[in-house]
């Protein structure tokens, strides 16, 4: 098995195929810490994609309410499972990934989630078993806290459902990145259901083939943002074409938030596949949860963000301002503009402006009153 280069581990791992990258990546950048669970984007994605027969329990796009949110049921702590403990010592992971960890004549660590594990994508998301009295709390092994965890395909880098599929009808696409499965040539043997450590390809019952988050890549030819991205309400998504490391531009939002802020971080890195969606911590979570789910990152992260710097911010304020995918921004003279094939497509202010009013207005003779 070959060996390709894997940045977000720190090392060089085992990947079935020779490590190819694409012309350009799609990426995203979700912000944990602005994202209110509205399922905006779930629904946006699925009566656009998967409003048809034997596509009911799809969901290409969720939010879970982590610690206890998981879609399908446990996936994480499954997977987790699957490539067993791993330690990261100065930013490399010196456990086994999905594919490290397969068992002979397999491709992957992976496993088939139950027909019921798809039954409750909405697992717990502030649901209640009972009256709560006033001033209630709750006591776990861990301190009071939770947060929204929106969730796509990845669009790996080394995708584990491309490795798993005997019969190579799945694709990476060269000029974007984006990981598709070929109808025609899918048999529906559901190994990139079980390969998948994030569970994103699904098994449609209905054709015998499995379908998968297709990144909107109508919309991306067209230079527009897929779906999930443009209907957030909460504005914590932005999507763009991310560099190597090594490549690193800073005037491209998805580098300067990835590899120069280093403010966005992959989920699970340690399963190996190079995921290219990004996530900013939640700056309330204890760092242990954080460290496991985010890798080692977590602390400069959480810092950055917290310090709040103009350009940060002013890219901050770029999320949710235009339909378009962005390529690159600028942040001066407190405005923050994005761009698109050296085209500006849109500018806002980094901060909003306030005015106060007058209580007394002279010209109108008239004296305003706070209403509650």
């Amino acid at each position: 098995m070959p060996k390709v280069k894997n940045w977000q581990i720190g090392r060089e791992q085992f990947y079935k195929y020779e490590g190819k990258l694409p012309k350009k990546q799609i990426a995203y950048v979700f912000d944990t810490n602005k994202c209110i669970a509205c399922q905006t984007c779930t629904i946006a994605c699925k009566t656009t994609w998967t409003s048809g027969k034997g596509e009911e329990y799809m969901f290409w796009n969720n939010v879970e309410t982590k610690p206890h949110g998981f879609y399908p049921l446990g996936w994480d702590v499954q997977g987790l499972g699957k490539i067993g403990p791993g330690n990261w010592t100065n930013g490399v992971y010196l456990g086994k990934t999905v594919f490290e960890a397969a068992k002979e004549g397999e491709e992957v660590a992976g496993y088939l989630p139950h027909e019921e594990d798809w039954s409750h994508p909405n697992m717990g998301e502030d649901e209640l078993s009972s009256k709560i009295e006033d001033r209630a709390s709750y006591e776990l092994p861990h301190s009071s806290w939770m947060f929204y965890l929106a969730r796509i395909c990845n669009h790996c880098t080394n995708p584990a459902c491309l490795a798993a599929c005997p019969r190579k009808a799945i694709y990476k696409r060269p000029e974007d990145g984006i990981v598709l499965i070929d109808q025609d040539r899918c048999n529906g043997y559901q190994k990139c259901v079980a390969a998948c450590p994030y569970k994103k390809p699904m098994f449609n019952p209905q054709t015998g083939k499995s379908e998968k988050c297709i990144a909107c890549y109508p919309l991306i030819e067209k230079g527009i943002a897929p779906r999930c991205v443009q209907t957030c309400i909460g504005k914590i998504r932005m999507t763009g074409f991310i560099n190597q490391p090594e490549k690193a531009d800073e005037d491209n939002p998805m580098d300067y938030l990835v590899h120069v802020a280093k403010v966005a971080l992959p989920l699970y890195p340690q399963f190996g596949t190079g995921p290219n969606v990004y996530y900013i911590p939640p700056i309330h979570v204890t760092h242990e949860y954080l460290h496991q789910i985010f890798g080692p990152g977590t602390d400069h992260a959480v810092e950055t963000y917290k310090k709040r710097s103009e350009k940060l911010v002013g890219l901050l304020t770029l999320f949710g301002s235009t339909d378009h995918w962005v390529d690159k921004f600028k942040v001066e003279n407190g405005q923050a503009t994005g761009y698109q094939n050296g085209q500006e497509l849109v500018t806002v202010p980094v901060k909003e402006p306030l005015v106060f009013r007058a209580m007394r207005d002279k010209e109108r003779n008239v004296t305003r009153q706070s209403v509650t």
